[in-house]
């Protein structure tokens, strides 16, 4: 039997980090992923130019059920940390907005950094290797694998949640909390496109499928300023990402399409300065040409504007900044970029990320019930828990 310090499960972001940084400790890390290849949603991440993190970090952009478990190990180790990190690998980089630090040129170059750094400690990583069986002994635990037994004083899970299954996302990590005692709170697809169903909306987001437009979505109490997408399928772009996770079933989304206007104002202005001109021709001055055209021809009677009485007008600005939509769904954790929910951080310490259940045994990354909004904040939080249990493993 192979004998380590350390295993840690799953070679994804997380679990390189926490891997090379225990390594650096002077412990023997072995990291072992039943994918081919390590990092592949580094290199899908932020359109292939891997979003690493965010300057405006912070505990607030993350969602917990346990909303304080996040503050230790973001304080320890912080979006400062990693962007001293990429600096001394030379990997150039950029604020794209928002504080969303992306790489000029591509995932790879983060993937390559974190890959470069294991080596460089000595932390050795195995792929397709699947695990069969876990125990634990007095010692730390043993591994039955597809590449033969192992035993280890720490277990890391970092095998993330369950998004994009495609590229090998499993619910394996969820089993191993669940054998070793651990409560897992309800997971579903976050980050995620909305499905819409109703026939008239369905033709309107199937017309414009490609349209984009700045907003503001709005779900219980929570709103989000960035990109409307219209796709075939419905709505997607960074402001439906991000609001989609406060979503729940038979919810109603509330989108301003006019977030810079008071639309009542702006129309009983236009109404006043130009009388004759019709509501599409205006709205085409807001909106590209197609879309004021459909929202005129589906939403209202496109008429001059003079012909509008006051509480038509009223109607109409309601519409265009109160947008109320019910979305039939989510297109689920196919295209999520994260999983909600995991396992429940009560049962785990915020310090060491280490179970309070198993001695030993740590959880670290999207496992955990840890999600971060639209805009590198996942990736931080991978950084981060992996640099708290790299301390004591």
């Amino acid at each position: 039997m192979h004998s380590t310090d350390v295993i840690i499960l799953g070679a994804g972001a997380a679990g390189l980090m926490c891997a090379l940084l225990s390594a650096q400790r002077g412990r023997r890390v072995l990291v072992l992923d039943h994918a081919n290849k390590p990092g592949k949603k580094i290199l899908m991440s932020g359109g292939g130019r891997c979003n690493f993190t965010n300057l405006y970090t912070e505990p607030a952009n993350f969602l917990s059920h346990n909303p304080h478990f996040c503050k230790s190990a973001l304080a320890r180790y912080t979006q400062w940390d990693f962007i001293e990190l990429v600096g001394k690998h030379g990997v150039p980089y950029h604020e794209k907005k928002l504080g969303q630090l992306f790489c000029d040129n591509k995932s790879s170059d983060i993937l390559d950094m974190l890959l470069a750094e294991c080596d460089q400690a000595g932390a050795e990583l195995r792929m397709n290797t699947s695990i069969d069986k876990i125990e634990k002994t007095e010692a730390g635990y043993t591994l039955q694998t597809s590449a033969g037994p192992f035993a280890c004083q720490s277990l890391v899970i970092a095998t993330g949640g369950l998004s994009i299954p495609t590229l090998g996302a499993s619910g394996f990590g969820y089993q191993v909390a669940r054998q070793f005692g651990h409560e897992l709170l309800p997971t579903r697809a976050g980050l995620v496109p909305f499905t819409i169903t109703e026939p008239q909306l369905k033709a309107l987001c199937t017309e414009l499928s490609g349209t984009s437009l700045d907003c503001v979505a709005s779900c219980n109490g929570t709103s989000f300023r960035e990109n409307l997408l219209f796709t075939h399928r419905g709505l997607s772009g960074p402001a439906i990402l991000q609001i989609s996770s406060f979503w729940e079933a038979g919810d109603t989304v509330e989108i301003n399409l006019l977030p810079d206007r008071d639309a009542l104002e702006w129309l009983q202005g236009q109404q006043a300065e130009r009388p004759n001109s019709e509501l599409k021709t205006v709205l085409g001055e807001v909106f590209t040409r197609k879309l004021a055209n459909l929202l005129a021809e589906q939403w209202f009677v496109s008429k001059p504007l003079k012909q509008y009485t006051p509480a038509e007008l009223t109607q109409v600005a309601e519409q265009l900044s109160a947008w109320q939509v019910v979305p039939a769904g989510t297109e689920g954790y196919r295209t999520a970029e994260v999983t909600l929910g995991g396992v429940d951080t009560r049962e785990v310490s915020s310090k060491t990320m280490e179970s309070l259940k198993s001695p030993g045994l740590y959880f670290i990354g999207e496992v955990l019930d840890v999600s971060g909004h639209l805009g590198g904040f996942n990736f931080q939080w991978a950084w981060a828990s992996a640099n708290a249990a790299a301390q004591f493993v």
